[in-house]
């Protein structure tokens, strides 16, 4: 029988007490004895270890519920769109409560929290989202965590800030609609953070690399579009393309998808195509995918594209390889490098060959609702929960096979994040760890 453990608030004080000395022996462990790092994997990104929604965890749960097959839950005190991100046995959270926004750590085995400390003032609601929307990073010796009032902090995993960034106070006003949700992408020793912005600005767009030691500004590229009214509006997260010696920084929005050196800046290739028909209301909130040398830019709903990496110039046509009218408007697609899944906002499901578009199965629909998070592939199974608080389960592969729904009962924005045999879902209420912690889990 598993032991399922809830804190809440009157908890934190005890928790960040009794663990502040084990995130350093941990960094101590990892660095001295990488030969036997757990087989489990880390989530140190929104979209996993990969930045692309894929794990290669297996035995992975299937069901659960609100009381059944969850080892412990964690009150949460508001809602959001931020995933958990995961090193270890670290959690680590964007959290709204009130009007504060903060970053708390906890202790992965038990859901104790470590520590928790402040990012920012002046947390409002845009629609949908808070200022907490952006998921942190991490590369297991520090953490990256983005606001939406545009403060950028790193700590060390003892909750010691490094530096802090106020990108607004650098560049100014952030002006997207709905409010700014991107989350920043770490490579080596860059964060890279994207502020595609218009309806609410006359600014120009503009893509920044961070050093992660110092906190400084290595470049700053404007990155212009002729989108209208809304459609410069991009809610995505910045990509990480490589293909042969290559890698490159892949951006989606502003009508566009482009690809940047992640030295400089410089773009090196643009495709046109993400809003045919000129639609002033074409923000982007479905983040750009890639695998195996392709990138899908999903826009709102119609076209996705999808596109062959190692182009220069105008891509447009040269390196189109197929497109659908069947993407999604929110959640992020994932692909196995085979089969590339769609999970649209009404539950209905398309399955297309990755390489060729060619349309696998369709219109398979899931329990009617809204769906917001992005699906994850994991354990041969694709999971994507609705905003009702129910994740539904279903066979990978070219058959549609629904194995299970599990329903949570609370609202859900956040996306499944998987590490050591466990599924971290996060609703309004909680923050859930379900399955068994298995650090061998492979």
């Amino acid at each position: 029988m598993m032991q399922r453990q809830v804190w809440n608030s009157s908890q934190y004080v005890l928790a960040s007490t009794r663990f502040s000395a084990w995130p350093a022996l941990v960094a101590f462990i990892v660095m001295a004895f990488p030969a036997q790092a757990p087989a489990g994997e880390n989530w140190p990104h929104w979209r996993g270890p990969a930045g692309n929604g894929v794990a290669t965890e297996t035995n992975l749960p299937t069901t659960w519920g609100v009381d059944t097959n969850v080892s412990w839950k964690v009150e949460m005190p508001a809602w959001t769109g931020s995933t958990p991100i995961i090193w270890r046995d670290h959690v680590f959270l964007n959290v709204a409560d009130g009007t504060n926004i903060s970053l708390w750590c906890l202790d992965r085995a038990n859901g104790a929290v470590r520590w928790t400390r402040q990012l920012s003032d002046g947390d409002r609601r845009a629609r949908k989202q808070n200022m907490s929307s952006p998921s942190p990073v991490t590369n297991g010796e520090h953490v990256y965590v983005m606001t939406g009032t545009g403060v950028l902090t790193a700590f060390d995993f003892e909750g010691r800030q490094l530096w802090m960034r106020d990108i607004q106070a650098s560049y100014g006003a952030f002006g997207l609609n709905w409010g700014y949700a991107s989350s920043p992408l770490l490579v080596d020793d860059g964060i890279y953070v994207q502020v595609v912005h218009g309806m609410r600005t006359d600014d120009p767009s503009y893509l920044l690399r961070i050093d992660q030691q110092s906190g400084e500004t290595v470049w700053r590229v404007e990155r212009p579009s002729d989108a209208r009214r809304e459609s410069p509006d991009s809610y995505t997260t910045p990509a990480l393309l490589s293909y042969e010696a290559t890698r490159e920084l892949i951006i989606t929005g502003g009508d566009v998808v482009t690809g940047h050196s992640l030295d400089t800046g410089e773009e090196l290739w643009r495709a046109d195509g993400l809003n045919p028909d000129d639609n002033g209301a074409y923000r982007i909130i479905a983040s750009p995918v890639v695998y195996g040398g392709m990138i899908y830019a999903p826009t709102r709903v119609r076209p996705l594209l999808a596109l062959r990496a190692g182009g220069r110039g105008d891509i447009t046509t040269s390196h189109l390889v197929w497109k659908t009218d069947y993407g999604p408007d929110v959640p992020t697609p994932v692909t196995d490098g085979t089969f590339f899944y769609v999970v649209n906002d009404q539950g209905i499901v398309w399955v297309f060959d990755a390489q060729t578009g060619e349309e696998i199965y369709g219109r398979q629909r899931l329990r009617p609702g809204t769906y917001s998070a992005s699906p994850i592939l994991a354990d041969g199974k694709i999971y994507i929960t609705n905003e009702a608080g129910l994740t539904s389960v279903f066979r990978a592969g070219p058959q549609f096979e629904l194995l299970a729904e599990n329903d949570l009962e609370d609202y859900v924005l956040s996306s499944i994040a998987v590490s050591q045999g466990q599924l971290f879902l996060r609703t309004t209420t909680y923050l859930y760890a379900i399955g068994e912690h298995n650090p061998t889990a492979n």
